[in-house]
């Protein structure tokens, strides 16, 4: 696709006009939560899904349950954009399902005149390249830098043909449908992955919880030992040095094993560090959600690496992959959560995680017991190629749609900027 030449042909030498958003939507209504009654579904900031854009859930909200700070009650084909890190690329357009609900304050609502443009034309520049570099030249705040309403409002976008609405909305549509197609496409994907996900835990959890065979639960004390890493920082982190692990990494960058790591540390900081021999398990201590705190990675490295003091190195004499597999499970997380701190930074709390029980089949014969760890691991594995890996299937394919579909979306969005009409 030559998108210059597109651009050239769609815009046949009409006029270009690059407006503010605010210029182009229109104002919404904040809910009087004292002259309100009933119940209203809540979109909250965890309510979109930050991969396929769309509402995945809401709550129930009162008048007496509301906060203090007035939300906007959305409309059909309202467009409503998380303006707070880390929620920023939660964004979506309002469906038939979602309208008369009420939007959290952590949203910007953005209501297209559609006389002049299309909700979606919105939602693409919304997404672009251009709108996530305008955000993080204007936002402001340390701990949770924010872009205020009237700056998202503030950013301009071309309106091909301004004279001329049925023309530019054609040029608009157009342009919208082939971008579509891109993101139609990664959305099949992403539901067959989700499918195979399901099918994955299924016999994942089967597997584990060994209800067809001779399996012991025991308390995880029973089976190993914790060891707390030693502080790191990112002052510490050089190109070549000492492999290390730190926490954050643990659920962003490694999956259910690994034999190198993505960071190194100074090696002159080797005495005060501590470390996870190979075959232990790498556990995250902290995170921002329960579901983060305490995912594991199996350390198949050669050589011993240093963890970061909010990680926990355990150490075991079973197959380190089967108890990373069984630290997925829902019977693990079932358990796990009763020992996470109930603060905004979610923290196992070591001592009663030590109670947490994984099942250990043939627990009497080491060899068997060994035996069928490996059999289930080399299950799993493939299930886990097939879902979770990067290189390899749907994983893979899914992002090589989302960087053709941003590539497209951002030549196909990159009108003429007006000193380049000018010259």
């Amino acid at each position: 696709m030559s998108t210059a030449g597109f651009l050239d042909k769609l815009l046949d030498g009409a006029e270009v006009e690059w407006v503010p958003i605010g210029d182009v939507t229109q104002s919404t209504t904040n809910i009087k939560w004292a002259e309100a009654e009933g119940i209203y579904r809540y979109i909250d900031l965890t309510s979109v899904d930050i991969k396929t854009h769309k509402v995945t859930g809401t709550n129930e909200i009162t008048a007496e349950t509301a906060p203090s700070r007035a939300q906007k009650l959305v409309e059909v084909d309202d467009l409503i954009f998380a303006t707070t890190r880390p929620a920023q690329q939660r964004y979506c357009i309002i469906g038939p399902d979602h309208g008369g609900h009420v939007a959290s304050t952590g949203y910007c609502v953005l209501r297209a005149n559609q006389a002049r443009v299309l909700p979606k034309w919105l939602l693409h520049w919304i997404s672009s390249t251009e709108f996530k570099l305008y955000v993080e030249d204007h936002q402001s705040g340390a701990a949770y830098p924010a872009i205020s309403d009237g700056k998202v409002k503030a950013f301009e976008m071309p309106i091909p043909c301004p004279d001329d609405p049925v023309k530019s909305l054609a040029i608009q549509g157009e342009i919208v449908r082939i971008l579509d197609s891109f993101a139609e496409l990664t959305a099949e994907l992403t539901a067959e992955l989700t499918a195979r996900k399901k099918q994955y835990n299924y016999y994942h959890d089967r597997l584990l919880n060994g209800e067809e065979r001779d399996v012991e639960w025991r308390p995880l004390e029973e089976i190993g030992e914790f060891i707390r890493g030693k502080r790191f920082t990112k002052a510490d982190y050089v190109d070549e040095g000492i492999g290390a692990i730190h926490y954050g990494e643990i659920y962003t960058h490694y999956g259910v094993f690994a034999h190198d790591t993505l960071s190194k540390v100074r090696s002159d900081m080797a005495a005060s560090l501590r470390y996870a021999e190979p075959n232990d398990v790498i556990i995250a201590g902290v995170s921002e959600t329960i579901e983060d705190v305490g995912k594991a990675v199996a350390w198949l490295g050669e050589k011993k690496v240093a963890i970061h003091d909010d990680s926990y190195a355990f150490r075991h004499n079973m197959n380190p992959k089967f108890i990373a597999y069984a630290m997925q499970t829902d019977a693990f997380h079932d358990q796990k959560a009763k020992y996470v701190s109930s603060g905004k930074i979610k923290r196992l709390l070591i001592d009663g995680v030590k109670n947490v029980r994984l099942p250990v089949p043939y627990p009497d014969d080491r060899q068997k017991s060994l035996k069928e760890q490996a059999r289930i691991v080399a299950i799993l594995d493939k299930f886990d190629t097939l879902t979770t890996s990067l290189t390899e299937g749907l994983p893979r394919e899914i992002e090589l749609r989302e960087t053709q579909y941003a590539y497209y979306r951002d030549l196909l969005l990159n009108f003429p900027k007006p000193d380049e009409m000018a010259a």
